[in-house]
């Protein structure tokens, strides 16, 4: 199964492709060629579901991907932004004075929107493997 997870903001817009439970891609697109880019990975994933974070710009994110075909589902962003931080330094820990620095304190060097999405894409998952008993394939 593949999950387009989407982090839709007001200028950019998150993306996380997950396979089988695995993040395949991870960007953060500008929202003026977010439906080019959405209309690309449709038809490199065919039959994937976009899973969308229901915060900031959804609509515009929602109208994109039910133009395209896309079966969604809406997804509760909350607390997505700082579980994200906390994911991007578990994969890229601070190295040199950074790395005695609290994490707590850190900021990511660049926009994090992808990692968000990635957890938007997680949690769309778990909610299956909850609903259904098992993971879907």
């Amino acid at each position: 199964m593949t999950v387009i997870g989407l982090d839709p903001g007001t200028r950019k817009c998150g993306i996380a492709v997950v396979t089988d439970g695995t993040p395949v891609l991870l960007e953060v697109v500008p929202l003026t060629g977010f439906a080019a880019r959405l209309a690309e990975l449709a038809a490199t994933h065919p039959g994937a579901v976009a899973a969308i974070g229901e915060g900031t710009n959804a609509a515009v994110v929602v109208a994109d991907a039910t133009a395209l075909g896309i079966p969604l589902t809406l997804i509760n962003e909350h607390g997505t932004t700082l579980f994200a931080r906390s994911r991007y330094f578990n994969d890229h820990p601070p190295r040199g004075w950074r790395r005695f620095m609290p994490r707590g304190m850190l900021l990511p060097p660049r926009p994090i929107d992808d990692y968000a999405a990635l957890l938007i894409a997680e949690r769309y998952l778990a909610a299956r493997v909850k609903e259904t008993g098992a993971p879907q394939r």
